[in-house]
């Protein structure tokens, strides 16, 4: 399968779309390997199979992934304009996820959106501290782009191009992964919400991704105990997806002690360790962790 995109400069839209297709590739066999053609020669873009990120048309009918016409693409319900990554991923997505709609729709939200709000010149976060940035995919993809002083050649940016897609589709991979295994894993934490005596006190049976099931479908639930490789864990519930203020952090006089000074202040023998942020600790045995987390939900600040 061909597919053209620009030349020059390259951004996490173009690279990422193309990662997302080279992906596809490999799922779909009988599509053979991926040839990118980078040019604007429109000849060239026009023998090409799909054009991504070029040409000024969005037309999945006629292998059209382009987002600068006049107008745009169009924007999801939420109002995040589609550029050519999210324009690719919706079309194709569902396929590089084996046929799984909502492992799609995870990776839409987690990877796709903030790339094409990048891409499209929309800001969905801002610093809260000073002036330091959080280092995005967008970034780290336009850092792969020759400075002035390295070689700018048509090859050395074809270099850099295919190292960049790289490093793009193994994000990518990986990303799908996870999606995968949150949700398969999201039936065995409602199953847990549903079986607990208390419903602050979560127990999984294995460690497992919990906190975009068991957050917003869980609001009484305040810790979750599972057991690790070698011991046993207890994680505070976090009060909303993606920060860090917990519902009820562990008591502070855990915080930053392990071993014997922390089973000392817990009287739990095999007390192993508290973070000193209060939302992690770990015990050597299941009833060393029950016994903290029982502890935790009667402890008052």
């Amino acid at each position: 399968m061909r597919v053209a995109t620009h030349s020059g400069s390259f951004h996490a839209d173009d690279v990422f779309a193309l990662a997302a297709l080279t992906l596809l590739t490999r799922a779909e066999p009988a599509r053979g390997p991926l040839e990118i053609v980078r040019t604007r020669d429109p000849e060239l873009l026009a023998a090409a199979d799909l054009r991504v990120d070029v040409g000024q048309r969005n037309d999945p009918a006629t292998g059209d992934f382009d987002h600068h016409q006049r107008g745009g693409a169009g924007e999801r319900a939420n109002g995040i304009r589609y550029a050519s990554f999210g324009l690719v991923w919706r079309e194709f997505g569902a396929r590089v996820a084996g046929g799984d709609d909502e492992v799609a729709r995870r990776i839409d939200e987690v990877l796709v959106q903030s790339v094409d709000a990048n891409d499209t010149g929309q800001t969905i976060s801002s610093p809260l501290i000073g002036d330091v940035q959080a280092m995005t995919v967008s970034h780290a993809i336009a850092a792969f782009n020759p400075n002035w002083d390295e070689d700018a050649s048509s090859a050395g940016k074809r270099r850099a191009f295919d190292a960049a897609l790289e490093f793009a589709t193994g994000i990518l991979a990986r990303e799908l992964a996870s999606a995968i295994a949150q949700v398969s894993a999201a039936a065995l934490v409602r199953a847990a919400i549903a079986r607990a005596d208390d419903p602050r006190l979560i127990e999984l049976d294995r460690g497992m991704p919990w906190h975009r099931e068991l957050v917003p479908s869980a609001p009484d639930a305040l810790y979750v105990v599972y057991p690790r490789e070698q011991d046993w864990g207890l994680q505070a519930v976090p009060r909303v997806l993606g920060e860090f203020t917990n519902r009820k952090d562990l008591p502070e006089p855990w915080a930053g002690r392990s071993d014997a000074e922390l089973a000392e202040v817990t009287g739990v023998a095999d007390a192993r360790f508290c973070h000193s942020g209060r939302f992690m600790a770990v015990a050597g045995s299941r009833d060393g962790v029950l016994e903290l987390a029982r502890q935790a939900l009667a402890h008052v600040d």
